[in-house]
């Protein structure tokens, strides 16, 4: 009995490597072809207004909201860490979203400052209403989760009552993210490759078009890895310390 345990646990952390690595294939990908679209297609990047400073919208929104993000929420999933201390973990786990929240707010800086230069309007598609509610909501979760996993003084029957909607709406953020980054990038290439003068429009699939559909293939694809990764049962942080209300009730300066 005790062998069969052993196979299935080692089969099972082998899987989850697996998927793992596959997560962090596709997250890099991503960074390179939306990087490779704006710098090879898109005239390269600057801070001036131009085109050239939206460039980082997209870049500054895959690599933050998208793949940091989606890395910072699998933290809790890394067997090596399960015999870490938890507060370390919710360190890591905080900075990365922070991080990308900081990524996200400069994209969002990039867009609006080269729409207002140009005089085009904020906010009126619908790649935009769910990218600026993703963004929002991003920041009440980061928000939130700090006044109630990282504060000794938050009271343990809140942080118990509010762990479930943290992890609940941590998947609706990636998931928004999916769908604000495939609106923003079919947007892109309609205003680009069918515009008056274009030569090469979006219908005959030229090169540019591949490499942005491509791209988002490859953030299906790390969206994807990711929710398994989040949503199989057996490859969650075990805590056999954990009471009936779950590890999120512990004194926070005693979780190990």
């Amino acid at each position: 009995m005790e062998c069969g345990s052993v196979r299935t646990k080692m089969k099972s952390s082998t899987m989850f490597y697996l998927v793992y690595t596959l997560s962090l294939l596709f997250g890099l990908l991503c960074i390179i072809f939306v990087t490779t679209w704006s710098k090879s297609y898109r005239g390269g990047f600057a801070w001036d207004g131009t085109v050239k400073m939206f460039n980082w919208h997209p870049v500054c929104m895959v690599t933050g909201l998208v793949v940091l993000y989606g890395n910072a929420i699998l933290v809790y999933r890394l067997p090596f860490t399960w015999s870490s201390n938890k507060m370390i973990l919710k360190l890591v786990h905080a900075t990365l979203n922070l991080g990308a929240l900081s990524l996200a707010v400069i994209g969002l800086l990039a867009a609006f400052g080269f729409h207002n230069k140009m005089h085009i309007p904020n906010l009126y598609s619908m790649h935009s209403w769910v990218g600026f509610a993703s963004v929002i909501l991003f920041g009440l979760q980061w928000l939130l989760g700090l006044l109630a996993f990282l504060l000794p003084c938050t009271p343990l029957w809140l942080r118990a009552a509010y762990k479930d909607i943290h992890v609940f709406f941590g998947l609706c953020i990636l998931v928004m993210t999916i769908a604000a980054s495939l609106t923003g990038i079919n947007e892109k290439l309609i205003f680009v490759l069918d515009a008056p003068n274009s030569t090469a429009p979006y219908k005959k699939l030229p090169p540019e078009a591949y490499l942005a559909n491509v791209l988002g293939v490859l953030l299906l694809c790390f969206s994807l890895t990711v929710a398994w990764i989040l949503l199989k049962r057996e490859w969650q942080r075990p805590n056999p310390r954990a009471s009936a209300l779950g590890d999120a009730t512990e004194p926070l300066l005693t979780e190990n």
